[in-house]
């Protein structure tokens, strides 16, 4: 591997050209959805990103005859090491060509890395955090990926299983539900309209105008699902907010629903348009014109919303809240012209998740992976 050089990236120059690697890479691949390269430069960079307010992280760089071959990143999410008594090193922005040895190098360079700072196993891949693009795909590279959810090459998964990884917990899902009537929709309706008459959980839009108590909302409800994930990450407040940030800009109130009973919050479901359909046609925005394509196509009707996370307390799970949930949000999102909702990513070790799109017809289209390694 002499003819193999790995670079520390120190500066905003090589941090694009770390960023924009995967451009070619993926060059011959329609299916590949770029990245937002602004929001990519903010995230890496220690001046602006919000990951460097708890951990460190470096970026390295594989050339090959002076060409990009490879990168990779190397962090330590300090916090969440204390809060798991843990000593993992996050790896991510994990890209490179069909080869082995390019492969080995940058993981070295990781493992390197990893033992410089007293830690011993790594795990990922992650960009910097727990919920964009994360794992391997190893399952629906047919089919583009959505708002949030990687893509990779089959390479990938064979890599990585041939130096020695193992899955670190069960697989990440995504399914497709259909929108449009269907017997599974129309069964799920009537199970929803019985629930309505039998109990007192009530569904709401989320109040934009008092957007802070609704943030306030939804992180209770994940303080409540660390108590019973089987692998938890802790999640901060003011990570939530800059994670929804975005989005806040772009959702539609009616789809982003609330359920409450006698005033207390039980449940969230956010559906979002799936801007997937948008940024595969920009370019990740890397030049001034791509944000004049981008101004097109978000005019367009979207055919897919995205759901990122379904939260309900667990003793009203089994009460019909998700049910009632889905419901009300496949009947504004059916009236508004969607087609189908993506539902990722959920962890195939979430039986209640997965048991509920299934209920509703939904079949699982992508399948992803992270991946651990004892060092």
């Amino acid at each position: 591997m002499s003819d193999i050089q790995i670079i520390k990236v120190n500066n905003p120059r090589q941090r694009r050209r770390f960023l924009t690697f995967p451009w070619s890479l993926y060059r011959d691949d329609p299916l590949w959805a770029p990245p937002l390269l602004p929001e990519r430069m903010k995230i890496i960079d220690p001046k602006k990103g919000v990951f460097f307010e708890r951990g460190e992280a470096d970026f390295y760089i594989s050339r090959r005859n002076g060409k990009i071959v490879g990168t990779i990143c190397a962090a330590e999410d300090k916090p969440t090491n204390q809060w798991r008594n843990k000593k993992i090193c996050m790896f991510g922005f994990f890209e490179y060509i069909q080869d082995y040895q390019v492969f080995q190098a940058l993981l070295q360079t990781v493992i390197n890395w990893a033992r410089q700072h007293g830690l011993d196993k790594l795990e990922g891949p992650f960009h910097l955090d727990y919920e964009d693009s994360y794992g391997v795909l190893i399952r629906g590279q047919e089919r583009p990926p959505a708002l949030m959810c990687g893509h990779s090459p089959p390479y990938y998964q064979e890599f990585m299983q041939r130096y020695g990884f193992q899955p670190a917990r069960d697989a990440n899902l995504a399914f497709a539900i259909d929108l449009i009537e269907t017997p599974e929709t129309q069964r799920v309706h009537r199970i929803a309209e019985r629930l309505r008459e039998r109990d007192k959980i009530h569904i709401r839009s989320v109040d934009m105008d008092h957007w802070d108590d609704e943030l306030d909302r939804v992180f209770v409800l994940l303080q409540e699902a660390l108590l019973w994930a089987d692998n938890p990450i802790p999640w901060r407040r003011d990570a939530l907010a800059e994670m929804l940030e975005p989005f806040r800009q772009i959702a539609d109130p009616e789809l982003v629903l609330f359920a409450e009973q006698d005033g207390q919050t039980v449940g969230w479901l956010p559906g979002i348009p799936n801007l997937n359909e948008a940024f595969i046609h920009v370019n990740g925005l890397r030049y001034p014109w791509n944000y004049l394509q981008l101004l097109w196509y978000m005019r367009r009707p979207f055919k897919s919303l995205t759901v990122k996370s379904v939260l309900v307390l667990p003793e009203y799970q089994k009460r019909g809240a998700a049910v009632l949930l889905f419901d009300e949000m496949a009947q504004h999102a059916r009236a508004k012209g969607y087609q189908w909702a993506d539902l990722s990513i959920t962890s195939e070790d979430n039986p209640d998740t997965v048991q509920l799109a299934t209920r509703m017809g939904a079949v699982e289209y992508k399948r992803w992976q992270v991946y651990e390694l004892m060092i």
